[in-house]
C-alpha cells in the first residue's frame, strides 16, 4: 500500500503490482543531484510506469563503503540491489553505469575499479537488454587546474592526498579500461560533453541536466525522440527524502524497506 499524502510505501508490493518495465541506475552524485530529471528522462525514453532500481549517493564507491559528511553507504557491489534484482520477475530492462571516477580519490587503482565495473556489467547482462556506460569527463578534468583540484579534493574527499597529476593519469587509464570492458559486454558508451560542466569539473550543471540526461539515456531507445525533462523544485525535494535500504548516519545504522516510493505515474522507486 501507499501513503497517498507522501507517496511512501507502507507495505512491500507483490510482483504483480510492480510495473512491467524496469530501469537500473548505478552511480553517485550526478544521479543523486538530479533524481527528478533522471527519473523523468528514463520514463520519457523507456516508458511509464517503471520499476526504478537505483544505487546512488554523493561520493558513492562501486566496490567499497564510502563516508561523506557522516553518512556511510555500502559499495554498489555490496548493496542490496543485486538481491532485489534477482528476486524480481523478468521485465524489459535498461541500465546505466555512471560516476565511475570517485574511487580514484579513495585510492583504488584503475585496474581495481575496472574490475568492479566489469562485475556490475556481468550481473546486469543477463537481465538488461540495454546497458549504457558513461566515460569519465576527461576534458573537463584536464581543464581543472591545480588550485581548483585541491579545493575540490579537500571539500569532497578530505582524507584523500592524491595529486592532480596522479589523478589525471589514473583517470585516463581507467577511462580506457572502462571503454574496453563496456565494449566486451556490448554496452553503449557515452562520452560526456565539455559544456555540460562549469567550474565544477565532475558534476553536470543544473542548466544542462535535462539535455545531458536525455542524451545519456536516449541511447536506450535511439529510434525515439523523447520529450525533454523539466526541472521541478517540489519533485526534486520530495525525491531527496527517499531513504536507501541501508545506511549509517554518524555510525547509527538505518534501514528502509524497498520499494520506498510510488510516483504519481505508478512508477516504483527502490534505493540501495
Amino acid at each position: 500500500m501507499v501513503d497517498t499524502a507522501r507517496g511512501e510505501m507502507t507495505t512491500e508490493p507483490s510482483d504483480g503490482e510492480l510495473p512491467s518495465r524496469r530501469v537500473v541506475l548505478l552511480g553517485a552524485s550526478n544521479i543523486a543531484r538530479s533524481l527528478s530529471i533522471v527519473f523523468d528522462s528514463a520514463r520519457n525514453v523507456w516508458g511509464s510506469p517503471l520499476d526504478i532500481v537505483v544505487a546512488t549517493g554523493h561520493g558513492r564507491s562501486y566496490g567499497q563503503s564510502s563516508r561523506i559528511l557522516g553518512r556511510t553507504l555500502p559499495g554498489i557491489l555490496q548493496s542490496g540491489l543485486w538481491d532485489a534484482l534477482a528476486a524480481r520477475p523478468p521485465a524489459p530492462t535498461a541500465a546505466l553505469l555512471t560516476d565511475i571516477g570517485n574511487d580514484i580519490l579513495y585510492g583504488a587503482s584503475a585496474a581495481q575499479i575496472a574490475r568492479w565495473v566489469e562485475r556490475c556489467l556481468s550481473q546486469l547482462q543477463p537481465v538488461a537488454q540495454q546497458i549504457t556506460v558513461t566515460q569519465l569527463p576527461l576534458t573537463s578534468l584536464a581543464d581543472l587546474g591545480e588550485f581548483r583540484f585541491l579545493t575540490m579534493r579537500t571539500l569532497l574527499f578530505p582524507k584523500s592526498r592524491l595529486t592532480m597529476s596522479n589523478a589525471l593519469t589514473t583517470a585516463r587509464e581507467l577511462n580506457d579500461k572502462v571503454i574496453a570492458v563496456a565494449e566486451q559486454y556490448g554496452a553503449t558508451i557515452v562520452e560526456p560533453v565539455r559544456h555540460w560542466y562549469g567550474i565544477d569539473p565532475i558534476h553536470i550543471k543544473r542548466s544542462h541536466q535535462p539535455d545531458a540526461w536525455q542524451q545519456i539515456l536516449g541511447s536506450w531507445n535511439p529510434d525515439q525522440d523523447p520529450a525533454r525533462a523539466r526541472h521541478s523544485l517540489i519533485r526534486w525535494a520530495s525525491l531527496r527524502r527517499i531513504r536507501p535500504q541501508t545506511r549509517k548516519i554518524f555510525g547509527v545504522e538505518q534501514h528502509q524497506a524497498q520499494p520506498a516510493r510510488r510516483l504519481p505515474d505508478g512508477s516504483f522507486v527502490s534505493l540501495y
